[in-house]
């Protein structure tokens, strides 16, 4: 039986809207994609509303040998949390049990093969064509303060990487009904899976003398997964240090980056003694430090989102690295040293590559090599 909703006009009429389903599938997808907000983020954290940034709609998931399905629609919130979406009306029969399955299967293969590189460079590309700022809307999305000194953008999608290597994600279902099947299914499934959150949205739609009201509905977060997963609100800023940050790194990364990390540091104390430890309230950091001729040269940060970032935003101020093409050589330098052709961009701003890049011990002592070469260069001047 369908539901009513009254609106009371300004002159105090009484307007009755009635409960419609959806012409199409598509109709609602396409809602989800033009109105971020009916994915309802405030009523899944009231203390840290979810907000929601759309990579894209219709993503190929890609599987083991073949593409595992197109995701309906692929979104981040503020946290870099993968939010996998699927939407399917009440008519369709599948919805009860079927897209379970089929939502498991994306994102098993998303945590496994989906390449962050990809992600960022389909969001940019829109961006593009809307004529707006990648870098620009990242930081418009993201709490700042939680990045400290971080570069934002790339730190951003490194935490991005982090969470699905972590399996750090959300898995929302979306229909203009849930049937009580579905419901049974996602409090059991959200319950049982840490980190993972799985969640349905019922979006309801009410119709009526040309007025449209949609009225979304979290389902799923019951008081046993919410005391399972605990709170997620706001932390404090706190004061890194050596012990802190190789705790903090390891139980993020894992010990073969904490190991990484551990031998660049040990080459630090050596040759850029200057340690400064970060205070951040997620992330901990260090950079190593050389004062010479009066000036404070930093080349590398140290990230406990396990990234190593190469800051040209810092060396462009001081000779010999403020001369542009000193600063290419030094990436050609990094290129070759990783492996990896390095956009020729990066020598404008800081710019981040993953600890995992440096796990194997030829490449990490070619990266220590070039970082030698960069403090030659800086005492010679």
């Amino acid at each position: 039986m369908s539901g009513k909703i009254y609106l009371i006009q300004s002159d105090e009429r009484l307007q009755e809207l009635t409960e419609q389903p959806y012409d199409t599938e598509k109709l609602l997808q396409t809602l989800l994609e033009k109105y971020h907000n009916l994915l309802a983020g405030d009523q899944m954290n009231s203390d840290s509303p979810r907000r929601w940034l759309l990579i894209s709609r219709e993503v190929n998931v890609p599987g083991e040998e073949a593409s595992a399905g197109w995701l309906d629609h692929l979104f981040l919130d503020q946290d870099a949390i993968p939010t996998l979406v699927e939407v399917k009306r009440s008519s369709d029969t599948r919805i009860r049990r079927e897209v379970v399955g089929q939502m498991l299967d994306y994102a098993a293969n998303a945590v496994a093969y989906l390449p962050v590189e990809g992600l960022r460079a389909r969001f940019e590309a829109a961006c593009e064509r809307r004529g707006d700022d990648p870098a620009q809307a990242i930081v418009e999305f993201v709490d700042a303060a939680t990045y400290e000194d971080e570069g934002i953008e790339d730190a951003f999608w490194g935490r991005v990487k982090t969470n699905l290597q972590a399996g750090r994600i959300r898995m929302v279902f979306v229909a203009d009904k849930i049937p009580p099947e579905l419901k049974r299914i996602v409090e059991f499934l959200n319950q049982q899976m840490d980190p993972a959150e799985v969640l349905a949205v019922e979006i309801k739609q009410y119709v009526g003398q040309g007025l449209r009201t949609l009225v979304p509905r979290v389902i799923g977060q019951t008081a046993e997964a919410e005391r399972k997963k605990g709170s997620s609100g706001p932390r404090e800023a706190k004061q890194w240090d050596e012990s802190s940050f190789f705790a903090e790194l390891e139980a993020r990364q894992g010990l073969a980056s904490a190991s990484i990390a551990r031998k660049i540091l040990d080459w630090a104390k050596v040759k850029m003694p200057d340690i400064y430890w970060g205070k951040g309230k997620r992330s901990g950091s260090f950079n190593p430090g050389l004062n010479h001729n009066g000036a404070s040269h930093q080349v590398i940060g140290v990230w406990t989102s396990g990234v190593v970032e190469l800051q040209f935003q810092y060396m462009k101020s001081h000779p010999p690295f403020d001369v542009e093409g000193k600063r290419l050589e030094l990436l050609q330098k990094y290129s070759e040293a990783i492996g990896i052709s390095l956009p020729e961009d990066y020598i404008h701003r800081r710019q981040s590559i993953s600890l995992s890049q440096l796990e194997d011990a030829g490449v990490l002592q070619r990266f220590l090599t070039v970082l030698d070469w960069v403090v030659q260069e800086i005492k010679s001047t």
